[in-house]
């Protein structure tokens, strides 16, 4: 006895086998890009170098420094540190004088590189103690040195006692530190007033 057709709704037509096989590559697909995800998240990412480190500043204790102190020793009364000439290695701007018992000698004001061999050097002298001047204040920021100047305004002013005051800059261009600054009268505490010549100070290089 034959056998009767199948119904219509059992039989497997060549589109329905298509279909199925789509659906089934589309599973496998999604399946290989979860596992690439999950693959990616867990990965170790790679590890940094450390930034080197940043170069010390010059240190100002043992430099010789152009002082005739007859004899005495030196002292280094303030300093500042920072990169003046853009190279991205500091320098020590260094106020010394004369240890002396009693008085104010006057102060040099010296720029202090590295010399490579772990210590210091002199490389420029921005106040020179032949000037006969004092600091009051000194700071290095922004590739600048900024220092008040004390000072005298006549031979008969007592060394002990400065009467003028001049906030003075410099600054590094074309190899040299040129000075720039302007006077602002008498000093703070001083007994005898000073002139006051008014208008900025002419510029003053002062090379390396």
């Amino acid at each position: 006895m034959p056998s009767p057709a199948a119904p219509a709704h059992t039989r497997t037509r060549p589109w329905q086998w298509l279909a199925t096989l789509a659906a089934t590559a589309s599973v496998v697909a999604g399946a290989a890009l979860l596992d690439t995800g999950a693959g990616t998240a867990t990965a170790t990412p790679p590890a940094r170098t450390p930034a080197p480190a940043a170069a010390p500043a010059p240190g100002a204790a043992s430099v010789p420094y152009p002082l005739d102190c007859a004899g005495a020793p030196t002292t280094v009364v303030r300093r500042a540190s920072g990169d003046l000439d853009g190279d991205r290695r500091p320098e020590t701007v260094v106020e010394v004088r004369c240890a002396a018992g009693s008085g104010t000698p006057p102060s040099g004001l010296y720029v202090l590189a590295g010399d490579g061999k772990g210590g210091a050097r002199v490389v420029a002298t921005l106040v020179d103690p032949a000037e006969r001047l004092s600091l009051g204040a000194l700071g290095a920021d922004g590739g600048a040195v900024t220092a008040v100047l004390l000072g005298y305004s006549s031979a008969d002013v007592p060394r002990c006692c400065p009467d003028t005051r001049e906030t003075v800059t410099w600054r590094w261009r074309n190899g040299a530190f040129l000075r720039t600054g302007k006077d602002t009268g008498t000093a703070s505490g001083a007994g005898t007033p000073g002139a006051i010549r008014g208008g900025p100070t002419p510029p003053r290089t002062h090379r390396a």
